[in-house]
């Protein structure tokens, strides 16, 4: 599993300690083995996690069908689950290329400062830098990270 996953033999054995994902059986040398469903299902779950999911999520998300009457009620269970994290998805996705966004303009500002020709000590400050003055607008990262203060 751990191999097939590229995981390592303690995130296996981790989650199945969590109860997310169940060896079938023990071999006499105590190596646990796992059907092929718990192989894509221990991917799904690594996934998950590596998106931010909390394993609580995660165990509500693999669960939620288990208290239906009927598969309709399992279906809409599932959906009403998915629902919830995608919209928590979706959410995140839009942090991440905001400030991707916005750690890209200020890595690109930081890569001009790297030819900057002034003497002045690092604390002083960067009124007047020719660089600063061209933009519209200075990316608000760019500001907290160099203490500029304009």
């Amino acid at each position: 599993m751990a191999r097939r996953t590229s995981s390592t033999v303690r995130t296996v054995r981790f989650y199945e300690e969590a109860g997310l994902i169940q060896p079938v059986q023990r071999t006499d040398g105590g190596h646990r083995l796992f059907p092929e469903r718990e192989l894509h299902r221990l991917r799904l779950v690594s996934d998950l996690r590596a998106a931010g999911l909390s394993l609580d999520d995660i165990r509500d998300l693999l669960d939620a069908k288990l208290d239906a009457r009927n598969r309709a009620e399992a279906a809409q269970g599932v959906l009403t689950r998915l629902d919830e994290q995608l919209g928590s998805m979706r959410t995140r996705v839009a942090l991440l290329q905001r400030l991707l966004g916005e750690l890209c303009a200020a890595q690109e500002l930081l890569q001009k400062c790297c030819s900057c020709a002034s003497k002045a000590p690092l604390s002083a400050s960067c009124n007047g830098c020719s660089i600063l003055d061209a933009l519209d607008e200075v990316p608000p990262a760019f500001e907290v990270l160099w203490h500029l203060e304009r």
